[in-house]
């Protein structure tokens, strides 16, 4: 027989750990899973955070690495253009991550880890890696941007961008993070984030360019090795996909079960920065609170969530989308 949850969370990022964690502690019996083996490992992110976006973010302070104060743009490698004011943070993500899973864990959420969604039925079942069945009155769907529970009730990020990363010694101190806009970087850009003594150096591009992203970090790394900036030696190596299309109606429902959308599962991620850590701590606790409002009997908790998060990211999120094609078409025209 199925084991009968008030809250389900799929995905233990930060996302997923806000959003148990605020459930638990609303009095919910809150399961979350993540098939991953441990929190934030392996890690599949650039680690920035921009300040702003960052403040009063719970456990941020203890994970950061380093302090960014500017970012340089460079477009076909012309001089940069500097925005001095740009400032932030680089962060250790893996201990982000565990911090904030340890506080779903105290706050009574049943953290699992190893253990992937094999399937969600029409009327909110899933079923797990390890055959157990499970059901909740609220799904809450932090898997990322090609997130099941998202399929599920329609809300798919169409707009990808695909990543690679490799992390690399970093030869000079620099505390600016560097964006690189190239016509040979279709439909995305560069990248180099310090991390005092390594960088992390990638590029991302839209999806239907994908096969083309090692020959891109490969020849980013070249030129960066030649300019007497980074080693040579490749330390460790990541990708993934971040969504760019802007933000999804984050709920629906399945049967009487209540879906949730936090994080990039929502297509919260800013697609011109990549920066998705705070929206995913933030929209995480929404739904933590979304949910506990459902479990209690509020049947208008989904749409307030929705309403919460438009309010919050949607104004700015569609001006990212804008950016993003302005900046792609720049470096297409090389200018």
């Amino acid at each position: 027989m199925a084991e009968s949850v008030d809250v389900l969370v799929i995905g233990l990022g930060p996302a997923g750990a806000c959003a148990a964690a605020e459930a638990a502690r609303r009095g919910c019996r809150v399961i979350a899973v993540d098939r991953k083996r441990e929190p934030g490992r392996p890690v599949q992110c650039a680690e920035f955070v921009p300040a702003m976006a960052g403040a009063g973010t719970r456990g941020l302070a203890d994970s950061v690495r380093q302090p960014i104060r500017a970012m340089m743009t460079f477009v076909e490698g012309g001089a940069p253009d500097a925005k001095e004011d740009f400032s932030g943070y680089m962060l250790d993500r893996a201990r982000f991550d565990a911090a904030l899973v340890a506080s779903a864990g105290q706050a009574g959420a049943r953290c699992q880890f190893g253990k992937a969604v094999r399937s969600i039925t029409c009327d909110g079942r899933i079923e797990l890696s390890d055959g157990r069945s499970l059901t909740a009155t609220v799904i809450v769907g932090a898997d990322g941007p090609r997130s099941a529970v998202g399929r599920r009730i329609g809300q798919v990020n169409r707009r990808l961008i695909e990543t690679r990363q490799i992390t690399v010694p970093l030869l000079r101190r620099h505390e600016a993070t560097d964006i690189f806009l190239s016509a040979g970087i279709p439909g995305g850009y560069g990248w180099l984030f310090p991390k005092f003594e390594v960088a992390h150096v990638g590029a991302g591009v839209d999806s239907a360019h994908k096969a083309r992203l090692k020959e891109i970090v490969a020849g980013l790394h070249a030129a960066l090795v030649e300019n007497g900036r980074v080693g040579t030696e490749i330390l460790g190596r990541t990708g993934g996909a971040i969504p760019a299309g802007g933000m999804l109606q984050p709920w629906g429902t399945l049967g009487g079960t209540l879906a949730l959308l936090a994080g990039d599962a929502a297509g919260l991620t800013n697609p011109v920065t990549g920066a998705g850590i705070p929206a995913a701590v933030y929209s995480g606790r929404l739904a933590g609170e979304a949910a506990a409002a459902w479990v209690a009997g509020d049947r208008g908790a989904g749409a307030g969530y929705e309403d919460e998060l438009r309010g919050v990211f949607q104004a700015a999120l569609a001006r990212a989308v804008r950016r993003r094609r302005e900046l792609a078409a720049r470096a297409r025209d090389g200018v």
